[in-house]
């Protein structure tokens, strides 16, 4: 089965950029990355889910750092015309959630991703590996 390939458009001074699905979730992985992201998981939950295609989760040390990677991956996918949906729990940043539509961002505190356990969750979903984005549809 061929899966379908998401695009997220936007115009920037006249240029239409257009980022797939991948693109983005790899993008945020190296923004999560950039602010030190410790455990970052990417599973792919588009067999299982019409939410999204895939789930990014990470963890950061302290309110500042985890605050830090959730500004990081909001600019960077900001600046490539990705729009984020909707954002939840930034001011406690125990867990933080952020809405890109087809990439949805999990940024906890080691303390709550050990309670919550998204990837036990999750299961059914296929975990890849962060090359697997950067692979061609």
């Amino acid at each position: 089965m061929t899966k379908l390939l998401h695009l997220n458009t936007t115009k920037k001074k006249g240029k239409v950029i257009v980022m797939d699905t991948k693109q983005t979730a790899l993008v945020a992985v190296n923004a999560l990355e950039d602010k030190k992201a410790e455990d970052v998981r990417i599973i792919d939950i588009s067999e299982i889910s019409t939410i999204a295609d895939y789930f990014i989760i990470a963890h950061g040390t302290n309110k500042s750092q985890i605050q830090a990677m959730a500004d990081n991956v909001s600019e960077i996918l900001g600046k490539a015309g990705v729009t984020m949906r909707q954002i939840e729990g930034y001011q406690n940043a125990n867990w933080v959630l952020m809405d890109f539509q087809d990439v949805i961002i999990h940024i906890f505190d080691q303390e709550n991703r050990l309670f919550y356990d998204l990837e036990r969750i999750w299961r059914d979903g296929v975990p890849i590996e962060k090359s697997a984005l950067s692979e061609t549809v």
